[in-house]
């Protein structure tokens, strides 16, 4: 009788969610890697036995795939700001009786001299009334919030993914081609500084995205240039676990040496 392996599905459009694929290569589950974009599926690299999955999925669609899969254990490990998405999994599987784990990104220590802000219309609405340029690094879905701003095309330089859907979004907002700065990440501290020069940029706005997503280099590059840290909140968290505390609980429950 062949030997049922655990079936996990992981929703990994993130650094965590790499890391934890890449710990799971050639350990004796069937995984299947769901991202929202083919970009996001593009960073990965997927084993024999790891499927990946690209395209946004709304509520129902994660419960036709949760159905169809027969997964024991789904683990978000989705952006800390991708609040609706964390949302829609949750009750997916509550709906499908499906176990849920979130793999949770530590928040950062934040510094007492940055301006901070519940969401990207009160960043907004704050930068309105202030002077100098702004560097977006808040990616390029609040784009239109933004560019309710006066002088937005003047005074807005936007560092975003270089993908079309990216480039297409700051376009729509009406940004102009020379303020779109088109990079893929991890930014160094000294790419932030010449970035932050590059635009004459008084003000950056940013979101918590922790250490992979570059915070510190942010802070330190902020202060070294003389320009106000904007840092949009994080939306409410359900109760998270580290990378490591997800691998242990992997390996004590399926007898996985990862």
């Amino acid at each position: 009788m062949a030997i049922k392996l655990p079936s996990l599905c992981i929703f990994a459009g993130t650094t965590e969610g790499r890391a934890l694929a890449e710990a799971l290569r050639g350990a004796p589950v069937r995984l299947t890697l769901c991202t929202a974009t083919e970009y996001g599926g593009q960073l990965l690299d997927p084993a024999p036995g790891q499927t990946v999955r690209t395209g946004r999925l709304d509520e129902q669609a994660m419960e036709q795939l949760f159905r169809e899969n027969d997964f024991s254990l789904v683990i978000d490990a989705t952006h800390p700001y991708a609040a609706q998405v964390t949302e829609q999994l949750t009750q997916a599987c509550r709906a499908c009786g499906v176990e849920y784990l979130r793999l949770a990104r530590a928040e950062s220590a934040l510094p007492s001299e940055a301006v901070f802000v519940p969401d990207a219309a009160a960043a907004a609405e704050f930068l309105a009334k202030q002077e100098g340029n702004i560097l977006l690094t808040t990616g390029s879905k609040e784009l239109k919030t933004f560019a309710r701003m006066p002088d937005f095309s003047a005074r807005v330089y936007a560092r975003v993914l270089p993908v079309c859907a990216s480039l297409a979004a700051c376009g729509e907002a009406g940004l102009p081609p020379a303020h779109r700065i088109a990079m893929q990440g991890p930014f160094s501290e000294e790419m932030n500084l010449a970035t932050l020069h590059a635009v004459s940029a008084r003000y950056l706005v940013t979101k918590d995205g922790g250490t992979p997503g570059g915070f510190e280099t942010k802070v330190s590059a902020a202060r070294r240039a003389g320009a106000v840290l904007v840092v949009i909140g994080r939306p409410p968290q359900p109760e998270g676990h580290s990378l490591s505390e997800v691998l242990a609980l992997l390996e004590q429950r399926y007898g996985l040496n990862l």
